[in-house]
């Protein structure tokens, strides 16, 4: 019986082309409104969570407000590493600069900061070396710079053992950091590393006392203990005052940003549910039309023995065919799109088609199609069979 009534639900349809997908359009925008917005939130959210963990989930990052004028010296934070829970800690000081070679010049971000800065970042080289404790102790003018720096100014990647001029003082090239392919900043931004202390003779904005720093736990699990010692610590220091710094947890701006996301998906989705509804109405509008034109077929059908369950289910599956066809041409529009739009974002973002918003699509509309067609097809059965025959139009 089922299969008889998809057959005449797709006689139906077919028999009207036109005003079938003028129908199906609603479902079709509405469930391309929901795939496509939840897809390109998870999506960029799954860039800049991508961005987040390449820095170590096990990071600590602490700026000082006040220092009560008792400030931190790079010693100070050498001995950090000496706690248990604290692996390696390493100052962070930045200034911008024109980083120029023979033929070009561009402006540059220079961080001064020291060795354990390498794999607190978990930064990788392409060649050379990273800085040495030898190397912030004697001042020396020695410098790493990323992928974009090296191929913008200096013209390759190649260019350990030659010189880099910032801010006209020139500087040793000792190694260059690789490019990731997944994150376009490692080649468009310009930056370089040097000694901390020879920061400090470059620009004046920087001085001795360290007021940003960066660690990291000696695991992921331990990373509240060390972040607690950090705090005890500074608190010491500082006259037990909690406002003369902070302490920026990675996996608590982790945490942070999936509770951000959570809550965009279910407004996107939220706003393309109605795209839905909308398009349910539609569905309703179309079959009571469908009813009104198919009275007479009703009542031949009744008057040869079809039962009010047969004329329902019949308008019903009409209605719920239309719904989930409908979700399909969106769903494979979805897929275009997002598609189309990885390619022209390039690399750093992918915008794929999940699983679960699919199926979320298929149910919500699969619960359009019945909810919408219940009205009208229990109005086609509801129908007398003498009625239904005599009705002429």
């Amino acid at each position: 019986m089922i299969l008889q009534a998809v057959k005449m639900a797709w006689k139906s349809i077919s028999s009207n082309k036109m005003r079938s997908f003028l129908t199906m359009l609603g479902i079709i925008i509405g469930v391309m409104s929901l795939v496509i917005l939840v897809s390109l939130a998870s999506g960029t959210t799954d860039s800049v969570s991508d961005q987040i963990s390449s820095m170590g989930s096990n990071l600590l990052t602490v700026n000082i407000q006040d220092d009560k004028g008792n400030p931190l010296k790079l010693s100070d934070i050498s001995a950090l590493s000496q706690e248990d829970e604290i692996e390696e800690a390493a100052p962070v000081a930045q200034a911008t600069t024109t980083a120029s070679s023979t033929y070009f010049e561009e402006d540059a971000t220079v961080y001064g900061t020291t060795g354990a800065y390498e794999n607190i970042q978990n930064l990788e080289l392409a060649q050379g070396r990273f800085l040495k404790s030898t190397d912030v102790q004697n001042h020396t003018n020695v410098a790493v710079i990323n992928a974009g720096l090296a191929t913008e100014v200096m013209g390759r990647m190649d260019v350990t053992g030659e010189s880099i001029k910032l801010d006209g003082v020139e500087y040793l090239i000792v190694g260059v950091l690789e490019a990731d392919e997944n994150d376009s900043s490692t080649t468009e931004n310009y930056e370089a590393y040097i000694p901390y202390t020879s920061l400090i003779r470059l620009t004046d904005s920087v001085s001795s006392d360290v007021t940003t720093f960066c660690a990291s736990a000696t695991s992921q699990d331990s990373l509240e203990d060390a972040q607690t010692a950090l705090e005890n610590m500074l608190l010491e220091r500082f006259g037990q005052d909690e406002d003369a710094f902070t302490i920026r947890n990675q996996s608590a701006i982790m945490e942070a940003m999936e509770n951000v996301t959570n809550t965009l998906a279910l407004l996107l989705g939220g706003i393309a549910a109605i795209s839905l509804l909308v398009g349910g109405i539609g569905i309703m509008n179309i079959m009571l039309v469908s009813v009104t034109e198919r009275t007479r077929e009703i009542g031949i059908r009744k008057a040869i023995g079809a039962g009010r369950g047969t004329i329902m289910l019949q308008f019903l599956i009409e209605a719920l065919l239309i719904s989930l066809m409908g979700c399909a041409i969106g769903i494979f529009f979805s897929w275009g799109t997002l598609r189309i739009m990885s390619g022209i974002g390039g690399e750093d973002v992918n915008y794929a088609l999940s699983v679960s918003v699919v199926w979320i699509a298929i149910l919500f509309s699969m619960g359009i199609g019945i909810i919408f067609g219940i009205y009208p097809a229990n109005k086609a059965a509801k129908k007398k069979p003498i009625d239904a025959l005599r009705y002429e139009g």
